[in-house]
């Protein structure tokens, strides 16, 4: 059978306010009506990052979606889903009742006002790679070339 138009997105998932399972499930439902949900990793409980003192921590979680939508509709429903689901951004690296970020989308590299791909800081953050090492741990940057299993075991081995 061949391959249905469109292009593989890789999502980051996470929440730490109220019930953060229910809310990355309801997520992953939502983003299968978005296109073909190929890969879920496992939830991850992570300790936060940055952000004001005293937040609970998240449940972090990747998913794999081949999408007919372009980047940008795609990041515009990544966040419709955000708002319908009842987050409100308050301050930068809040606590929130749902987080989805656009990790990357193919090898596009793009670096608009409102998406830049792959996500600047996404190789950089233990709670978005070992989810993603998980489903995709040979999904190389576009641009560097390093895998997330590379980025992954380089942050592990730093003092």
């Amino acid at each position: 059978m061949p391959e249905r138009p469109g292009e593989t997105a890789l999502i980051a998932l996470g929440a730490n306010l109220g019930d953060p399972a229910a809310a990355l499930d309801w997520a992953l439902k939502e983003l299968a009506a978005l296109g073909e949900l190929r890969a879920v990793s496992t939830f991850y409980r992570t300790a936060p990052v940055g952000g004001p003192p005293g937040q609970p921590d998240y449940l972090n979680a990747a998913a794999k979606l081949h999408t007919a939508l372009p980047p940008q509709a795609l990041l515009t429903a990544l966040l419709d889903t955000e708002t319908r689901f009842g987050r409100v951004r308050r301050e930068r690296w809040g606590a929130r009742v749902l987080d989805l970020d656009l990790i990357a989308y193919g090898s596009r590299v793009l670096d608009t006002p409102d998406l830049t791909l792959p996500h600047p800081r996404a190789w950089e953050r233990s709670f978005v790679l070992l989810p993603l090492s998980e489903i995709v741990p040979d999904y190389a940057h576009p641009v560097t070339g390093r895998t997330v299993s590379q980025a992954l075991a380089a942050l592990r081995n730093q003092p």
